[in-house]
């Protein structure tokens, strides 16, 4: 997709093409729709799929950006099913947190069943602490990321925050439904198998969706946690 302006006022980072959109999609149409410059970074091209190519997945991922009113979105091409906390994997993030220079920063819950998004979970984490030290990577200027919060793919865990997503969640649904290789069950001819994510993964995610709005009376709510509390000024 074409970038329209280097900086962000958010960037979104997961491990493959649809995390970000399964855990906050409704977040950030929200935030898009209110004029804000929002960006997705995903650290893998998703090569290690069960179902799907790696160019089909960059055009899903490209239908899906045009409907949540992206920005721009980046893939940084590490390696999938293979990230690591090293030293050259959180030197690329914290590159690309420098580029962009977000006021804030999502990346996956730190508890999930995928290991891929544990793992990006840390490493953007620690690419966003770095990305301060104005001794680390001297040659791109040092960028201090106002929060870092995280979102949920998998696994739900406690929210600190959530956002009412009932106003745009029809983009979300939408914007999920752009990867239909990975949410679609396999189809006779197609060099395809059943995975969770085909199992009606995409009624589940309203499910769960749905339950957390209930618990403010809303029709649908995502959730979000914080390392940090959030602070206000006044209640």
């Amino acid at each position: 997709m074409s970038d329209r302006g280097q900086t962000l006022d958010i960037l979104v980072f997961g491990a493959h093409a649809d995390d970000a959109e399964i855990g906050m999609g409704g977040t950030i149409v929200k935030h898009t729709r209110a004029g804000y410059r929002v960006g997705i970074c995903d650290l893998t091209f998703a090569e290690m799929s069960s179902n799907g190519t790696v160019e089909l997945r960059k055009q899903e991922a490209e239908a899906a950006s045009a409907v949540l009113g992206l920005s721009a979105r980046g893939n940084l091409g590490l390696p999938d099913r293979g990230l690591a906390r090293t030293d050259e994997h959180i030197r690329a993030i914290a590159a690309e947190v420098r580029r962009r220079a977000p006021k804030i920063v999502f990346a996956p819950y730190w508890e999930d069943r995928h290991p891929d998004h544990i793992a990006c979970s840390g490493l953007v984490e620690e690419a966003v602490f770095n990305a301060k030290l104005r001794r680390y990577m001297p040659e791109l200027a040092p960028v201090t990321v106002g929060q870092l919060y995280f979102y949920f793919i998998n696994d739900p865990g406690r929210s600190d925050l959530m956002v009412d997503v009932t106003d745009v969640y029809e983009a979300k649904e939408t914007a999920l439904r752009c990867y239909e290789s990975q949410f679609t069950g396999p189809k006779q001819g197609l060099d395809a198998v059943a995975t969770p994510l085909t199992a009606q993964y995409v009624e589940r995610v309203k499910a769960r969706d749905s339950l957390l709005g209930q618990k403010r009376g809303v029709g649908y709510a995502e959730g979000f946690a914080s390392r940090l509390p959030y602070a206000v000024n006044l209640f």
